[in-house]
């Protein structure tokens, strides 16, 4: 069977379960390039043909390239939820991905926003305009809840409740709650408000988006990018640091474990796969603050309360 015949039934089933189209998109480019490399090199068009040796071949060829090891880690996973389908439906008895394995990732330091900085960002959207109000809301959901920018593009009224809001779209195809805070739900109210009365010959029911453009459109992935970068612009956040709604997320998470939230109950917060993933936030912070915490949740120091 040709392996590119097969992806397109791949990625059907993909779609039939529901996957992120950003998800979708980057598991069919994946396997295409690598499709091409391997066609181009080892002149092979069937699935039946393909072995371990020529995927290492193409892995090879990425590392030689420069790529970095999260990137050629991401386009691993991509070939083993291939080869995994290719397997389920018989159209290969062996996977060759059996024998290859993830490539070791050195351990880098999360940088995030200090509290001054996010001080400085919550700030930036002061005013009564629709899009200020919107805006400083979503600074303010970012910050306060660690939604992911696709997660946020996908929310409906009826998902934002009393005080928790649904996550129904989550990487992994998973859902999770997170919490509103007394802080969040004062905005939340605010923008409600603005946003009805702006839309008020417009119908708005429990599907529509909860974020709207100016022109009643759900917004976007880059459309929520560029109001945090314009953020970060006028909050003067330093240079060497990326303003991006994932740097939000790097900000709740390390907040949170130094507020003293235990990093089990944080890892479903964030909705992560594995806890080994939200450990790395717990190693990006320094010993400083890893001893100003343990006082806080001192043994003896608690029976006295």
């Amino acid at each position: 069977m040709l392996l590119k015949d097969l992806l397109e039934e791949f990625i059907l089933e993909l779609q039939i379960q529901n996957y992120s189209p950003r998800t979708i998109k980057s598991y069919r480019n994946n396997n295409l390039l690598m499709f091409t490399f391997i066609e181009k090199k080892f002149d092979l068009k069937n699935i039946e043909k393909i072995k371990t040796v020529h995927i290492k071949a193409y892995i090879k060829f990425l590392q030689v390239k420069g790529n970095k090891v999260i990137y050629i880690n991401g386009v691993i996973k991509s070939f083993r939820a291939f080869f995994k389908y290719a397997v389920k439906e018989d159209a290969i008895e062996t996977n060759p991905m059996i024998n290859i394995s993830w490539l070791r990732e050195k351990k880098t330091l999360i940088n995030a926003f200090t509290n001054e900085e996010v001080e400085r960002m919550m700030k930036v959207y002061t005013g009564s305009d629709y899009l200020i109000i919107r805006n400083k809301l979503i600074m303010a959901f970012l910050l306060d809840t660690g939604v992911r920018c696709l997660e946020l593009c996908s929310i409906k009224n009826s998902d934002v409740r009393e005080n928790n809001l649904l996550i129904k779209n989550g990487k992994g195809n998973k859902q999770r709650m997170v919490a509103i805070s007394p802080y969040v739900k004062k905005l939340i109210l605010r923008y409600v408000r603005c946003r009805d009365n702006r839309f008020k010959d417009r119908i708005i029911d429990d599907s529509t988006p909860f974020f709207l453009s100016y022109r009643f459109k759900a917004l976007t992935v880059e459309g929520i990018e560029r109001v945090v970068k314009i953020c970060g612009k006028k909050a003067n956040i330093r240079k060497d640091l990326r303003c991006s709604p994932h740097t939000c997320r790097h900000y709740f998470a390390q907040a949170q474990l130094r507020n003293g939230l235990d990093v089990y109950s944080l890892s479903r917060l964030l909705g992560h796969e594995n806890i080994s993933i939200t450990k790395r936030y717990l190693q990006s912070i320094n010993d400083g603050d890893i001893v100003e915490m343990s006082v806080r949740t001192s043994p003896l120091m608690n029976l006295r309360k």
